[in-house]
């Protein structure tokens, strides 16, 4: 992004009220572009993304980031690392540069722009193609191990875990029936997720995508790609493969011996940070509800998650964390 000037940055908004389609399509036009007119939201939540056509029929991808959300830095880090990863002939969709520059400001919005991709979901239902995923997600950390972010969040127990469930409890979500229970079992949680960690001992934090979940990820005919990473952050590796692993105890196994064959042929997992598998999925469900609970004053949220803040969804999120409980206590998998 270039340089902005005090006046400038007193300027950015502070929310997505004013960001209206006028506003979108002058953003894409401002970088030189002649937009049809034609847009069409897309399926994201913490920011605003928008398929845009161009008078040529050109399709591009505009991504206005939240505010207040990512520093200037934080932001092109990510766009640094997309972009590192495409020199490396890496399949992940990279904004797009003008003169050097991926990070771009109208009307006080902060925004990037992308080349279209299509694909599927993955089934990943196959050995071939967890053979496939764990390959690209190895040459991913490769490239990660190079450097590290300096703006961006680590993978961090403090912030996703204890500060996760001081705001819900600080902000009133729990229902009053159910503080107490949340608030003893959230303690005997992260007791266990620091026994975790310390079973796990010391590991390498590298630059991950940080969000590597089947959504997050398109297939097509050539295998996967990633287009969005907006939550890369540092951390270990096991971080990006955990999130792939689904069903009991031995399809798990299975799934991830079938990852790390693959993963295996580019890089080596330490497998002391297989300890981590459940700490961070527990650490993942309390970050997960905490940011639903930031998020519930934008509009966006309630039509797109009416589920959330009802009593029973906090009844749920109280049994689920019980039985992310007792996986904390169980051995972990074995490859």
């Amino acid at each position: 992004m270039q340089k902005q000037d005090s006046s400038s940055l007193q300027s950015l908004k502070h929310d997505y009220t004013e960001l209206v389609p006028e506003t979108m399509l002058a953003a894409v036009d401002s970088l030189g572009y002649q937009t049809s007119g034609r847009i069409l939201a897309l399926n994201s939540y913490e920011n605003r993304v928008y398929r845009c056509e161009l008078e040529t029929g050109e399709i591009l991808v505009a991504k206005f980031y939240r505010p207040d959300r990512w520093s200037d830095e934080a932001i092109n880090e990510e766009h640094q690392f997309a972009l590192e990863l495409v020199d490396q002939e890496i399949p992940v969709v990279a904004p797009i540069l003008k003169d050097g520059v991926s990070l771009f400001e109208h009307a006080g919005y902060r925004f990037a722009i992308y080349p279209l991709r299509g694909g599927r979901w993955p089934d990943l239902e196959t050995r071939d193609d967890l053979n496939w995923m764990g390959r690209f997600i190895a040459r991913i950390h490769n490239v990660g191990r190079t450097s590290s972010f300096q703006h961006r969040q680590d993978i961090d127990i403090t912030r996703m875990g204890n500060n996760a469930a001081d705001f819900l409890l600080g902000h009133g979500f729990i229902p009053d029936y159910l503080v107490a229970a949340y608030a003893t079992l959230v303690d005997d949680v992260l007791k266990e997720i620091h026994a975790a960690f310390d079973r796990c001992g010391s590991y390498e934090s590298i630059r991950l995508h940080g969000d590597c979940h089947r959504s997050n990820v398109l297939w097509t005919d050539d295998g996967p790609h990633f287009v969005d990473l907006d939550d890369c952050c540092n951390g270990p590796a096991i971080q990006d493969l955990w999130m792939l692993l689904s069903g009991d105890r031995q399809e798990m196994t299975e799934q991830l011996c079938d990852l790390l064959e693959g993963y295996e042929e580019f890089a080596i997992l330490q497998l002391n940070e297989l300890q981590l598998i459940e700490a961070l999925r527990s650490l993942r469900m309390m970050h997960y509800a905490a940011w639903l609970a930031k998020r519930w004053q934008d509009p966006a949220f309630p039509l797109a998650f009416p589920w959330f803040n009802t009593k029973q969804y906090w009844e749920q999120h109280v049994l689920e964390l019980r039985e992310q409980l007792a996986r904390l206590h169980e051995p972990v998998l074995v490859v």
